[in-house]
């Protein structure tokens, strides 16, 4: 597409590029489809979620997309101030130079820097990937965070929801219009119909066909909430049960203090960063999200559409998919005895594993990326 054929410049904004790459890029075509020019700005410098390696693939795809790049200073730290205040400035001269038909923003603190440096240049969609207060946070999260939400729904044109809960709450809010999108997007059918060996990606693993094998995957962090997995089974005595965890983060060297000093060297394995969530989905027999806080939690979605029973936590944004009794198990976050209850009971009936799983399946069918996409475009097409 040449450029005298564009109708607009956008801007899609993030704080880290992981909330480009695995939650945008179907936005980002959807936007050149429909004609627009789009930038793309977030900190490219941050490896906290992405390693070099995968950055620099994300710029190529969006590179051959002719998406042009903006590097910024961004922080996902509340008290880097200075950091801030770089952002904004950035920010404040990039809306005053580049007169952008609407910018779309992601990630609480960028998006709030964004949306005050924008109020006088251009239009603002927001898509809140799970607000910090919900039903069961702590008290200094709705001090803190709800009414700084609230006083910039006033310069937000589109607020977007990505659970229920929130949605209900937002409508409360100033903006001009809240909308509720099932989730980011999830290719449902890639999952489900993932064709793979599954003793063969264990081999790979070095992991025993017979084992019962747990998942996660999400960063290394106190929000994800790995450590509770890892507490649970170092109750369960059975040495055929191994948990596998995807991703990377702060917590990687307190976790393998953790494992270590446990014992379970055998049990669970880090497995970094992956580009094979599908496979390893199909090589598992149990999906695990424990996390404290999620706007809705995409890999498990992924999980269950893979036809893994899931054992979750009960909490805000899983709340609008998994069913305790039928789609897995729901626990309390910091239940250490009650995650092992629920592995123990899965690990030990295969039927049980395979009826969940299947329900699971239907569940996650409500969060394809068709339904998505069609939501997306009235967004961009009629919102502006």
């Amino acid at each position: 597409m040449s450029k005298k054929h564009f109708i607009g410049d956008v801007l899609m904004l993030a704080s880290v590029p992981s909330m480009i790459g695995q939650f945008n890029m179907n936005n980002i075509k959807i936007l050149r489809d429909m004609g627009y020019n789009v930038y793309v700005a977030c900190n490219f410098q941050d490896r906290s979620v992405c390693d070099e390696t995968e950055i620099n693939d994300l710029k190529k795809k969006l590179a051959n997309m002719q998406i042009k790049l903006i590097d910024i200073v961004a922080s996902r730290h509340v008290m880097d101030i200075k950091a801030h205040l770089h952002t904004y400035k950035q920010l404040k001269t990039l809306f005053t130079k580049k007169n952008f038909t609407f910018i779309h923003c992601h990630t609480p603190i960028v998006s709030a820097l964004a949306r005050m440096a924008a109020r006088k240049h251009t239009k603002v969609i927001y898509t809140a990937h799970g607000f910090h207060f919900f039903t069961g946070s702590p008290w200094r999260n709705w001090i803190f965070f709800y009414p700084i939400e609230r006083w910039l729904s006033r310069f937000t044109d589109i607020l977007i929801t990505i659970n229920k809960e929130d949605y209900r709450r937002a409508q409360t809010f100033h903006a001009r219009k809240v909308v509720y999108i099932p989730g980011v997007g999830l290719d449902v059918d890639h999952f489900h119909k993932c064709d793979i060996s599954r003793m063969e990606k264990r081999r790979e693993l070095n992991i025993s066909e017979n084992a019962i094998v747990l998942l996660s995957v999400g960063e290394l962090s106190a929000r994800k909430n790995h450590e509770v997995i890892i507490r649970a089974l170092s109750q369960i005595k059975r040495k055929d049960i191994v948990y596998c965890i995807a991703g990377i983060g702060n917590l990687k060297e307190e976790y393998c203090s953790m494992i270590h000093t446990l014992g379970l060297q055998t049990k669970v394995l880090l497995l970094g960063n992956r580009t094979d969530v599908d496979e390893l989905c199909k090589m598992s027999d149990i999906f695990v999200h424990p996390s404290v806080r999620e706007g809705l939690g995409i890999a498990a979605l992924e999980g269950m559409a893979s036809g893994l029973p899931l054992i979750c936590s009960d909490i805000n944004g899983i709340k609008d998919y998994a069913i305790n009794g039928v789609t897995g198990y729901c626990l309390a976050p910091h239940d250490i005895s009650g995650f092992s209850h629920a592995i123990i009971k899965l690990a030990n009936d295969k039927e049980l594993r395979h009826t969940m799983g299947h329900a699971a399946y239907m569940a996650s069918r409500a969060f394809d990326i068709r339904n998505t996409e069609q939501i997306m475009r009235r967004v961009y097409k009629t919102g502006m």
